[in-house]
Parts: structure tokens; sequence; C-alpha cells
């Protein structure tokens, strides 16, 4: 018999910017301490006014945690110091591993329209923060669009949709990258009056946040563009309101393991935190020990 999962506590989003002033709404890290293991942070970015989004992220340090940014609408491009670049349109991701550092910018290709999308901070071990970074640029299309019953279409960025006998991986996957904390990325839309099933180890830490119209989880409301935590269990349900609904459901290992966070490095001790910005501000930042 299935046990849902259930509400445990909500984190609205609040205003709040980043980079050089591009405007975002932030649940998961919200405040200090506001972490949902292993997850540190998601930030979610919409506007049609360019003054909300045209200065960027200019060139910033990371370390100790991956950065994955998921776009809905506009165009982005990645450049780090390790001399990636990539772009980043309309229903692509951006898998970035900073491990022990990397320096990247992520700057708007578009004078108006709309900017719209994602930016997850995903947690690393002890064992992997000093690790090389990495960076993976996927394309729209690589990304599955699964049609389910009612309507109901999921976009599986990481992890694998089980449905009935059939078993469809993103391009982030057990079977494609073996990733300690085995995350799960669904972008799921929902049409008025449908309904999502998922299983899901009970082991694993997840949430969904609600991005367009009203859903609720094992027959709670989840507030539009909050974050639901949700309580053990092996199933995940989740009910579109009136209007249908457009929801992220993100599950990971959590790591059970002390965060010390400054800024844009997250590690398990104050002296690693000392270490990073040594570190940047030597130039040894990113290079191997």
């Amino acid at each position: 018999m299935n046990t849902l999962r259930t509400l445990r506590h909500v984190i609205p989003s609040v205003a709040t910017s980043d980079g050089a002033g591009v405007k975002l709404r932030r649940s998961i890290g919200s405040q200090r301490g506001l972490y949902l293991d292993p997850f540190l942070m998601l930030d979610e970015f919409y506007s049609d006014d360019p003054n909300d989004y045209l200065a960027g992220f200019p060139a910033h340090p990371h370390r100790g945690f991956e950065t994955v940014t998921y776009m809905l609408d506009g165009h982005m491009q990645h450049q780090d110091h390790l001399g990636n670049t990539g772009d980043l349109g309309p229903g692509s991701v951006q898998w970035m591993t900073a491990a022990r550092g990397i320096i990247h910018s992520e700057m708007p290709q578009q004078r108006e329209g709309r900017m719209r999308g994602f930016q997850l901070w995903l947690n690393l071990p002890a064992a992997e923060k000093m690790k090389p970074a990495e960076y993976r640029d996927i394309p729209s299309q690589d990304v599955p669009t699964v049609t389910l019953a009612g309507g109901v279409s999921v976009r599986v960025i990481a992890g694998t949709l089980i449905d009935g006998e059939r078993h469809i991986d993103g391009p982030v996957s057990p079977q494609t990258a073996k990733l300690s904390t085995d995350p799960l990325y669904f972008d799921v839309r929902l049409p008025a009056g449908s309904h999502f099933e998922q299983k899901l180890a009970d082991t694993r830490s997840a949430f969904v946040y609600v991005y367009e119209g009203e859903a609720r989880i094992a027959g709670r409301p989840l507030p539009n563009r909050a974050a639901g935590a949700l309580d053990a269990g092996d199933t995940v349900r989740i009910d579109a309101g009136a209007d249908g609904a457009r929801v992220l459901l993100l599950a990971a290992r959590p790591l059970h393991e002390p965060i010390v966070q400054y800024g844009p490095f997250v590690m398990n001790t104050r002296d690693e935190i000392e270490q990073a910005i040594q570190d940047y501000q030597s130039g040894a930042f990113g290079k191997a020990a």
C-alpha cells in the first residue's frame, strides 16, 4: 500500500536580487539555514521588463556544490574560467559542478522580452567538494517530455520517471552520471482537475515548487510561488486546481553533513571557508592542489 507524502512545511518565496541586480524570488535558502538537505537554494527569475534582468550575473566564484539553471523563456550565455561556453535557451539546462572552484558568468543575450527560469543549488558531500569542476550544457531537445494519463506532461531533467512499466531517464540520471545525491528534477504540467503520482524512495528529501496555478499535495493546498517540503513516504501525489498547475518536483539523497556557507562558498567547516576566500584572493581558486 502506498504511503503518500504530506506537506511538512511551506516555504514562501521572497523577492530579492542577485548578480548585478537581477530581480528574482527565493524560497529554499531565503534565510540562513533554511535548507532542505541537500538542497541549498531555489531561485525563480521571471520578468518581461529588461531592467529587471539585463545586468545579469557577471563573473563570480563558486565552491563546494552544484548549480542547475533551467530556462523556460529567454536566452542567457554561460562562460567560465575553464573555457566552457554554453547557450541557455528555452527549455535548456546548465548543470555545473563547482566542486573545488569555478568562476563563471551568466549574461542575458537579449535586450527585450521575457526572461524566465530557475537556479537550484545542490550540495556536494565533503569527499567531493574539492574534486575538479565540471560543466554540462543540456539543450532542450535532450530533455525528454513524457505525456501521461489525463493530459499531464513531465519534462524529465534528472532522475527517472516511472509510469507503469515505462522508465524514462533524464539526461542526468544514474545511467549517465554517478551523483552522490542521486537527484530527481521534474517539470510537471497539470491540466485543470488532473493529478500526477510518482513513486519516490522514502530515504530522499523532496519538495514541490508551484510556479503556475494552484496545486494540492496529498489534499493540502500549496500556494503559488512557494516550496512545499514533503514528509516521509514512498509516493508523491500532486493535484491541480481549477486553472491547472505547473510545478517543479525535486528529490535527492540527503548528505547529513554540517553546512557552513559564506556567499558563493559552501563547505563543512569555517576553516574550509577561510581557505576558499584565501584561494580566490590569491588566484589559486579552482586549480589543482
